[in-house]
């Protein structure tokens, strides 16, 4: 159990980097409404690539062609019965309701599933040893701060509180002590459900970009700033999966 609660601590640490990503948003205050292309470009551009270079290719690293496409598939059947279940409904957060709540939920629900998977590569690093387990944690922390900013720019649109925005990136983020700690547990079991699991978290988020986020921001009149903002989210993204070494 002692060995378990750095562990613990840990999983908790990058749930709250997640909750970082929603201040660029805050800073921005009136401006977010001229420069919206450009967030929704920016979340698209952000998700797209973590998608590839921290999900898929880790993924076809570890696991098999046929692991990868059941992985991915389910992931896409997932996001689009979720999203279709939400279009039926009269979705309301208090007084907050419509299209942008709808897709703030969804981006909520993709990222708070894709945050197992991490929690279950922290904890099968942690028990591989404390360099491999530092570097992990590292990694996924820094890589939840944009993750964050993907989650505060819809609800900004929607007209959350700041705080709510906070909270929400913080809590899409809630799965990966859970999964750490059960990782940390079973590690052989999950080493081997980890290709599976990521292709799956991939195919949901890339389905959201398609379905969700580039359709919002790429419209006649804004497609070159979302354009701008797409390079830049990937751009970002790719520094930071370089720096870190990820492959």
């Amino acid at each position: 159990m002692a060995r378990m609660l750095p562990l613990i601590a840990a999983g908790c640490a990058t749930a709250l980097a997640t909750g970082l990503g929603a201040i660029p948003v805050w800073s921005l205050g009136e401006r977010a409404k001229t420069l919206r292309p450009f967030l929704w470009g920016l979340a698209a551009g952000l998700m797209s690539v973590a998608s590839v270079l921290g999900l898929l290719v880790p993924a076809a690293a570890r696991g098999t062609g046929p692991e990868l496409l059941a992985g991915a598939a389910t992931g896409v059947g997932f996001l689009l019965a979720t999203r279709r279940w939400l279009r039926d409904r009269d979705v309301h957060v208090g007084a907050l309701r419509g299209a942008g709540v709808r897709r703030s939920l969804l981006v909520f629900a993709v990222l708070f599933v894709h945050s197992l998977p991490e929690g279950f590569a922290v904890g099968t690093a942690y028990a591989a040893g404390e360099g491999l387990a530092l570097y992990v944690i590292l990694a996924i922390a820094l890589q939840n701060v944009p993750e964050g900013t993907s989650v505060a720019i819809p609800m900004q649109d929607a007209g959350f509180s700041r705080t709510a925005q906070f909270w929400t990136a913080v809590a899409t983020s809630a799965p990966q002590p859970v999964g750490a700690v059960v990782a940390f547990l079973l590690v052989e079991q999950i080493r081997a459900l980890l290709p599976v699991s990521f292709a799956f978290a991939a195919g949901a988020m890339l389905t959201l970009v398609a379905v969700e986020l580039v359709p919002q921001a790429f419209r006649r009149d804004t497609w070159r700033f979302a354009a701008a903002g797409t390079v830049a989210g990937g751009a970002m993204m790719v520094v930071l999966s370089v720096v870190l070494g990820v492959d």
